[in-house]
């Protein structure tokens, strides 16, 4: 079992930025994947970043390239995403998410463990 809690949420300005993290316990941290996705109100939820566990692979979808920065610190069990120039349309339930599927998971079903989520609000 992981457990994962995600924080750093909150209310910004567009074009602001924020910056999550994830804290994971209950099992050993390295070989393990991780990501984070997001979902909107009415909206399916949707990957946005992933890390390898070695910390040197990051993948991010199109929307988010050039803007979010996934890392991990195996030393302290943690995974940040790092929101710059934030849009409106990032608005969304951010969660953090863990996967044994490896590198390169990028679809739900890949993932075995979940945070809670945080909301993440951009105003225009």
């Amino acid at each position: 079992q992981v457990q994962l809690v995600e924080s750093g949420g909150g209310t910004v300005q567009a074009g602001r930025s924020l910056r999550l993290s994830c804290a994971a316990s209950g099992h050993t941290f390295t070989g393990i994947a991780m990501g984070w996705f997001r979902q909107a109100p009415g909206k399916e939820r949707e990957f946005v970043a992933g890390v390898g566990w070695r910390g040197n692979v990051t993948y991010y979808e199109d929307s988010v390239k050039g803007r979010f920065t996934i890392s991990r610190d195996n030393s302290k069990n943690t995974v940040a995403l790092q929101m710059n120039s934030l849009k409106v349309e990032d608005t969304a339930v951010y969660y953090c998410a863990a996967s044994y599927y490896g590198t390169y998971a990028r679809r739900i079903y890949e993932y075995d463990y979940w945070g809670q989520g945080t909301q993440v609000t951009v105003s225009s």
